[in-house]
């Protein structure tokens, strides 16, 4: 088995338990749905797994993750569905700072090169 079939076996598993606290039903469509947008937004980490043989995640390790499910309070949960949204916009504020900080170290970089090629202080 992969790193990513085991992933996506997990997922299975503990979607299910995170329906089954929040008391919904979803059809194997909005399972099949939920999974491709996890997927999707894995998609870079799950590619890698590909090239990964392991065993499935061990059931004590998923039954972990269950238990954390399980003692979500409602607040824990209401902050992190409301993290959901926030999540792209943050990752686009860590490229734009990496692009910056980049930019910089390209400009010092010029500088210093200039400075020393051309004598200046």
């Amino acid at each position: 088995m992969t790193g990513r079939e085991a992933l996506l076996r997990a997922f299975d598993r503990l979607f299910e338990k995170a329906a089954k606290k929040l008391s919904i039903e979803c059809s194997d469509g909005e399972k099949a749905e939920a999974k491709q947008r996890f997927e999707e937004r894995f998609s870079m980490v799950l590619d890698a797994l590909k090239q990964l043989d392991l065993p499935e995640l061990s059931d004590q390790a998923v039954a972990g993750m269950e238990e954390a499910i399980d003692n979500l309070s409602p607040a824990d949960m209401a902050g992190l569905l409301a993290t959901v949204p926030l999540v792209p916009q943050a990752q686009e504020m860590m490229r734009l700072m990496a692009y910056r900080t980049a930019e910089q170290r390209l400009l010092q970089h010029y500088v210093s090169t200039a400075s020393d090629k051309y004598g200046g202080n």
